[in-house]
């Protein structure tokens, strides 16, 4: 399938929240292979249909270019520890700016898989802040979002610096 170009900020579309999947599909396995094609590409951990300009509940995350990739349809956190860990992050809609984000440190995530089957995972660590991410993307919530505002306007700074610099 085809790798497809990225949405950038500041993009209203990253704002704004993903619809449901109302059922498996050949349409949806082919939009999860668009997704982890682009991930790839893009040599990201996670990402999200809406970053590819589907606005749909679609996430696929392979932490290593190694490991076997997971998809998820429909994911919502359905616990989340009250210990917290921070993690850099930062998103390919926003190349070259990463901050730490505080999120708590384990959480439960409930998805379907791409037959339709309801499945739980609990995450920690780096998976559970990259699950945490994408979730949030499709909420509409963009990364910057979780910031302080001083460090929000630090990172859009470096950002408006990086797109100067690159573009014609």
């Amino acid at each position: 399938m085809p790798v497809r170009p990225l949405i950038l900020y500041p993009d209203a579309r990253l704002h704004t929240a993903a619809g449901p999947v109302t059922a498996p599909s050949e349409t949806l396995r082919a939009l999860a292979v668009d997704v982890l094609d682009t991930l790839g590409a893009v040599s990201a951990m996670g990402l999200t249909a809406i970053h590819i300009g589907q606005p749909e509940r679609v996430v696929v995350i392979r932490l290593q270019p190694d490991e076997p990739h997971a998809v998820y349809i429909d994911p919502v956190v359905v616990f989340a520890s009250p210990e917290r860990a921070a993690h850099p992050e930062g998103s390919v809609s926003m190349p070259g700016v990463v901050e730490p984000v505080e999120r708590p440190a384990r959480i439960r995530v409930r998805y379907r898989d791409l037959d339709g089957a309801e499945r739980e995972e609990e995450a920690e660590g780096l998976r559970a802040a990259c699950l945490q991410h994408e979730i949030d993307q499709l909420d509409g919530l963009f990364w910057i979002d979780r910031l302080s505002r001083l460090r929000r306007d630090r990172a859009l700074k470096r950002y408006a610096k990086l797109r100067a610099r690159t573009e014609p």
